[in-house]
């Protein structure tokens, strides 16, 4: 998705301003301390350009990201500098040499897995990285009867150097994953610009995702999130 800096810049302005990340960040802090008080690191796995880990770095004493794309940690490294470390990993199959008290996999980044053993290698590799006690939270993506066929949702704003970014999208359902066509439209002093992006994301089912945390030896509880948004699955080592 972030192919340069300027998409880069755009996807981090339209996105804070769909979301409240240090708001989403407490809840997850708070949901972690619920299980484990004494939390004090935290591993934020499809971290991308860091705006979660960035809140998260300020309610936690050591955290740490990783993400596959390269060019996110670029631009994530230039957000948090030299003092969160940073690694390029594939959430399936990764060796850290730290623990952690909490990990979290926050944006429904989880769903760009394909299959139920993708899912359970995940959840397996992030419960291998919790201390005794640890807790493990994952933002998942919609379950499949929650979809709605032909959603349609949109985003604009404006910027304080006359810049406007729209988003538009169109969600279809081809077998157990949700296609989402997204449409970008920028215009600034250089005129109108346009790029588009479709996202696959997969339709896990509840008991795909209970029965990967179980698999990994984990406790695991779903709480609802607000209206919107898809909830938590919060697993305890």
């Amino acid at each position: 998705m972030y192919e340069n800096d300027s998409a880069a810049e755009m996807y981090d302005l339209l996105y804070q301003d769909r979301k409240d990340y240090p708001a989403e960040a407490r809840q997850v802090a708070d949901l972690v301390r619920a299980r484990k008080p004494d939390a004090s690191s935290l591993l934020d796995v499809a971290c991308g350009t860091g705006i979660h880990l960035a809140a998260f770095a300020e309610l936690f004493e050591r955290v740490e990201g990783a993400d596959l794309s390269a060019p996110m940690l670029e631009v994530a490294a230039r957000r948090l500098g030299p003092r969160v470390p940073l690694h390029r990993v594939d959430m399936r199959d990764f060796r850290l040499d730290a623990s952690f008290d909490a990990a979290a996999v926050m944006f429904s980044s989880i769903a760009y897995l394909r299959t139920s053993e993708d899912l359970e290698a995940a959840v397996a590799t992030l419960a291998g990285h919790l201390n005794p006690g640890g807790v493990l939270v994952v933002e998942p993506w919609w379950f499949p009867e929650a979809f709605i066929e032909g959603h349609v949702s949109g985003h604009a704003l404006t910027t304080d150097n006359n810049r406007t970014i729209t988003r538009v999208s169109h969600s279809t359902r081809a077998g157990r994953v949700t296609r989402m066509e997204l449409h970008y439209v920028i215009a600034d002093s250089r005129g109108v610009h346009h790029r588009s992006e479709t996202d696959d994301l997969t339709l896990f089912t509840r008991d795909e995702y209970e029965t990967a945390f179980r698999k990994a030896g984990l406790k695991v509880e779903y709480v609802d999130s607000e209206p919107g948004r898809p909830g938590y699955f919060v697993a305890t080592a």
